[in-house]
């Protein structure tokens, strides 16, 4: 139920959102037209509607945890069964120095700095990355990382089937992309799927994810054109190795604030099963 939201409604969301941005600000222009640029991120148009349909998918997983699960949405947040606002502050600083300095260190020792060209219309792309890119990364993690990860786990009783199953959606469901880029993706999700089984909870995951897609597009807006970012379909393998290792210290700074504030990792909430009685967790969440 949750993939065919993803594939048969995200689509037709990206859709009304591209329609309505048309009629607002670019009325005379053929709508075909229009949408072949929106789909390649010419314009922001293109960016807020991929978001808003991927940020929908909140919507989705709430609708399964309350309607055919008859659990709380906060299930899927954490082991307290609510999103913790301070753990996802201090996640997102540590995101923000290590994910973002780390590569901006990389890229200065590598001989490549920032060079700051903004594209035409920057202003209105950045405006939409602030807006809706959070919501959009928040929701990919609650629904591989929430969603899935559970539901494998509760299939499974073992947490890592659900990891490796969970990221390998995540990966292959970004499109073409060479070998390199789609481990390095598959790596972002196993190390995000691991976070929620070492911290109990998603704030770290979506903190990088939303760090990460935030602190992409706005370089991009910046420095060259967010086009030419979402038309990236392959990496190198010593980019890979490079974003590899920026989130594996990233994960572990994450773990480790985890244990500073004495955070709870496991919980003893029953699980729902679906129409049916609950039946106690054998997973960390």
């Amino acid at each position: 139920m949750a993939f065919a939201v993803y594939f048969l409604l995200t689509p037709w969301i990206s859709l009304a959102v591209t329609a309505a941005a048309h009629a607002l600000v670019a009325p005379d222009v053929p709508f075909a037209d229009f949408r072949t640029s929106a789909t390649r991120y010419e314009t922001p148009a293109g960016l807020a509607a991929n978001g808003v349909a991927i940020a929908a998918l909140l919507v989705c997983c709430w609708l399964l945890m309350t309607l055919f699960h008859r659990a709380p949405f906060g299930q899927l947040s954490s082991v307290e069964q609510r999103l913790r606002p301070g753990y996802l502050v201090t996640c997102l600083a540590i995101a923000a120095v290590v994910v973002l300095g780390g590569t901006l260190v990389v890229g200065s020792l590598r001989g490549e700095p920032l060079q700051f060209a903004p594209q035409e219309g920057w202003w209105a792309f950045l405006v939409v990355v602030a807006i809706v890119t959070p919501w959009q990364s928040a929701a990919e993690e609650y629904l591989f990382r929430g969603y899935l990860l559970q539901a494998v786990t509760g299939v499974t009783t073992n947490p890592w089937i659900g990891v490796v199953a969970s990221s390998l959606l995540f990966a292959s469901l970004h499109g073409s992309q060479n070998a390199a880029l789609l481990l390095d993706r598959f790596a972002f999700g196993m190390l995000a799927s691991c976070l929620v089984i070492l911290t109990g909870g998603l704030e770290a995951g979506i903190a990088a994810h939303i760090v990460n897609n935030v602190g992409a597009y706005s370089i991009a807006a910046l420095t060259s054109s967010v086009a030419q970012l979402r038309a990236t379909q392959e990496v190198t393998w010593a980019d890979a190795l490079t974003n590899l290792t920026i989130f594996a210290v990233f994960a572990l700074a994450a773990t480790a604030a985890c244990r500073l504030l004495q955070l709870p990792r496991t919980t003893n909430y029953p699980l729902a099963q679906p129409n049916g009685p609950v039946a106690a967790t054998r997973s960390p969440r």
